[in-house]
C-alpha cells in the first residue's frame, strides 16, 4: 500500500519557510483560482486550441495580477518574488496561461512603463492592468528570432510622422490585441512604438496547427505603411538594449513558471503511482519508481531554490542578465526532463489529456525555445564567465 508519509514535494526541504506570510497567502489565492477557474477547462482549451483570453484577462486583472510588479497606473507594485510565485501557480495549470500574464505585464506593460512617455502610460496601462485592454510585444520576425538585431522591420520619418513597414511572427495575443509594442530599425537605431492595432495598415492572423501552447493565442502581424504620430514612439527607448530589457523581465517569470509545471507533473505522478497496482502492489513500491521520483524531487527543489534566490536578487535590484539566463536555462531544462520522466511512470495514461504531464511537456518545448533558446543562454553565461563573446 502507499506510504502514509505526509511529506510533499514542497515540504521535502521546507521551502515554505523561505516565504513571507504575504507571499504564501498570495500563492494560495492564485492556486485556488487556478484549481477552481482554470484547471476544469484547460484540457478542453488545449485540445480545441482555443482559450477565452479576453474573458480571462478581466478576471485575472480583478485579482491584481497584470503588471503586478510595476508601480502606479493601476498596478500593484508587488515584489519580484511575489510576481514569480504567481507565474509559478499559473504555469502549474498551463504554460499558456502564464504566458498571458507575462506577455501582458512583463513585455507589453513593462515596455510602456519603462520606456514610454507619461501620456502613453496614462493612455494604456490602467486598462491593461484591469485586463480590459490586451497588449502584445512585436520583436521576433520570421527570419530573426535569436538574433533580433537583424530585424528587417523599418521605421522612417515622414514629416512629423513615422512610417513603419515589416512583419513580426510568433507573437502572443497579437490577433486580439488592442496595442502592439513594435520594434523597428531606423536611421537613429532600434526604436519602439506603441501601435494601436486599429491603425490602418496593421493586419494580423492567428497561427494554428500548433502542437504546443495550444491554450494560448499565437499570431503574426504585418505593418504595411503604418503611419504613426511622433507621440506613438517610446521616447526613452534607444537601441536594442530596450527590447532586450523587456525580454529579461519576461525570462524572470519563466524561471518560476517552469517550476510550477514541474511540480504539477510530480504531484500528479505521486498520486498516480500510489494507487496504480502493478503485479499486485502499488507502482510506488518499486525501487525504480522511487529512484525516478527521488531524482526528480531533488531537481525540482534545486530549481525552486534557484528561483527564490533570483527573486531576492531582483527585489534588491542586484540581478544581472546572465543570472536570469542561469535560471531560465536550468529550470526549463529540468522541468521538461521531469515532465518526460513522469510520463514514463504514467505509462499509456500519460499520453492522454486526462493527465497533465504530456501537455506540460509539449508546452515546455516552446518555453525551452522562446525568450532565448537554451543555446543563447549558454552563450550569455559563457560570455559572462570568459569575457569573450561567441555570438559572432
Amino acid at each position: 500500500m502507499a506510504t502514509s508519509s505526509t511529506t510533499t514535494i514542497e515540504s521535502l526541504l521546507d521551502l515554505d519557510s523561505l516565504l513571507s506570510a504575504e507571499d504564501r497567502d498570495l500563492r494560495t489565492m492564485v492556486r485556488e483560482f487556478g484549481e477552481q477557474r482554470l484547471r476544469p477547462h484547460i484540457a478542453e482549451w488545449f485540445e480545441q486550441g482555443q482559450v477565452p483570453v479576453r474573458e480571462l484577462a478581466v478576471e485575472i486583472g480583478k485579482l491584481g495580477l497584470l503588471g503586478m510588479h510595476l508601480t502606479g497606473y493601476g498596478c500593484g507594485g508587488s515584489t519580484a518574488t511575489a510576481y514569480g510565485l504567481v507565474c509559478q501557480e499559473l504555469e502549474a495549470v498551463d504554460s499558456g496561461l502564464r504566458s498571458l500574464v507575462s506577455v501582458q505585464g512583463s513585455l507589453a506593460m513593462f515596455a510602456i512603463h519603462r520606456w514610454g512617455s507619461e501620456q502613453q502610460r496614462e493612455q494604456w496601462l490602467p486598462g491593461m492592468a484591469a485586463g480590459e485592454l490586451i497588449g502584445c510585444f512585436g520583436l521576433t520576425e520570421p527570419d530573426f528570432g535569436s538574433n533580433p538585431g537583424g530585424m528587417r522591420t523599418t521605421a522612417r520619418r515622414d514629416g512629423s510622422d513615422w512610417i513603419i513597414n515589416g512583419s513580426k511572427m510568433w507573437i502572443t495575443n497579437a490577433s486580439i490585441a488592442d496595442v502592439a509594442i513594435v520594434w523597428a530599425r531606423s536611421k537613429e537605431g532600434v526604436v519602439g512604438f506603441a501601435v494601436p492595432t486599429s491603425t490602418p495598415g496593421f493586419t494580423s492572423r492567428e497561427m494554428t496547427h500548433k502542437m504546443s501552447l495550444r491554450a494560448s493565442i499565437t499570431s503574426e502581424f504585418t505593418l504595411d505603411d503604418v503611419r504613426l504620430p511622433e507621440d506613438a514612439r517610446l521616447p526613452e527607448a534607444q537601441g536594442l538594449s530596450a527590447p532586450l530589457s523587456c525580454l529579461s523581465e519576461a525570462r524572470f517569470g519563466i524561471v518560476f513558471g517552469a517550476v510550477g509545471a514541474a511540480r504539477d507533473c510530480l504531484e500528479t505522478t505521486l498520486d498516480y503511482i500510489g494507487s496504480r497496482q502493478v503485479f499486485d502492489k502499488p507502482l510506488a513500491g518499486y525501487q525504480l519508481s522511487q529512484a525516478k521520483i527521488a531524482d526528480m524531487a531533488v531537481e525540482f527543489t534545486k530549481a525552486q531554490l534557484l528561483a527564490l534566490h533570483l527573486g531576492r536578487l531582483k527585489d534588491e535590484h542586484r540581478i544581472r542578465p546572465e543570472q536570469v539566463s542561469v535560471g531560465k536555462l536550468n529550470n526549463v531544462r529540468e522541468a521538461i526532463k521531469i515532465a518526460r520522466q513522469c510520463r514514463t511512470l504514467l505509462g499509456a495514461n500519460g499520453i492522454t489529456l486526462e493527465y497533465p504531464v504530456l501537455r506540460h511537456a509539449n508546452n515546455l518545448e516552446s518555453v525551452l525555445t522562446y525568450e532565448g533558446t537554451s543555446e543563447v543562454h549558454q552563450l550569455v553565461i559563457g560570455e559572462a564567465l570568459t569575457g569573450v563573446s561567441a555570438f559572432r
